[in-house]
């Protein structure tokens, strides 16, 4: 068989319903991974990477997941807490959900909107230095205001093992921060 220039070649190729199937799950599912990345990284540019990651992933391996949704939102947040891991510190943008001063920052003087900088990236410290679960527990309640219920579930666990959690997460939190505050003066 011989194939003449010019001819449409017809590629029978197992990896079309794959690929439909890949681009079908990127559509839905791409601006929620990317937010949600963004919302621990704080930065842009490393929450496009971490989504690039995190499709990738997906993609390397099939896209066979048994939830989708779950699967890419999950793997956004350890993607997004491993990239702080990594660096320690990430983009001097201040944290989604840090705190309340974070919203009123824009209307404020310049020492609280430097006060709200600093929190936020002394949390994504914080936040980076916790065990991955804890650290995973701690984003989808406050960054993702997501209730104990959907916590337990999309993580396979019991809604009173995610309060515990999160009581012992808080007063982790609290105190790293009260540390690295007294650093800075």
């Amino acid at each position: 068989m011989s194939i003449r220039e010019g001819e449409p070649v017809a590629v029978a190729s197992a990896a079309s319903p794959v690929m439909e199937h890949l681009s079908q799950l990127f559509g839905e599912h791409h601006r929620r991974v990317l937010r949600a990345a963004y919302r621990i990284t704080g930065c842009m540019a490393d929450a496009e990477d971490v989504t690039q990651s995190v499709f990738l992933r997906l993609a390397r391996d099939g896209g066979n997941v048994a939830n989708a949704s779950s699967y890419l939102y999950r793997a956004a947040i350890n993607g997004s807490l491993d990239l702080l891991r990594r660096r320690k510190i990430a983009c001097a943008e201040p944290l989604e959900g840090a705190a309340s001063v974070a919203t009123t920052a824009v209307q404020s003087s310049p020492e609280t909107q430097l006060s709200s900088r600093e929190l936020g990236e002394s949390l994504r410290v914080a936040i980076s230095e916790l065990s991955p679960r804890s650290a995973e527990m701690f984003t989808l309640r406050y960054l993702e205001e997501r209730g104990n219920r959907e916590i337990a579930k999309l993580m396979g666990t019991s809604q009173a093992v995610v309060a515990v959690t999160l009581h012992h997460t808080r007063s982790k939190l609290k105190e790293r921060l009260m540390e690295l505050n007294r650093g800075r003066r």
